[in-house]
């Protein structure tokens, strides 16, 4: 079972996860703040995060995140980022 390690408001939370869930889903689920303006559809910002460790352990890039100008690494949109292993993130104030 995949561990998502969160960096927020100066805070750490580590939460487990299930293989193929968004960071955005895992966030919610473990109380962590993330932003997500949209609903989780890709279609805006506000889950911005940047990924510090496991970057390998991420679904690949998707066509919402090119389309928002999500394009290089270290930052995802945590609604579309699918964890398949461990990883830390910072997230990041909207």
């Amino acid at each position: 079972m995949p561990k998502v390690t969160f960096h927020h408001d100066g805070q750490t939370t580590e939460a487990e996860a299930n293989d193929g869930e968004t960071l955005l889903q895992i966030a919610l689920d473990n109380n962590v703040p993330m932003e997500h303006a949209c609903g989780g559809n890709g279609f805006c910002t506000t889950c911005k995060c940047s990924v510090q460790r496991g970057m390998e352990h991420l679904g690949q890039r998707n066509e919402k995140e090119e389309n928002m100008g999500v394009t290089d690494d270290p930052e995802r949109l945590g609604c579309q980022a699918e964890v398949h292993g461990d990883v830390e993130v910072e997230v990041l104030e909207s």
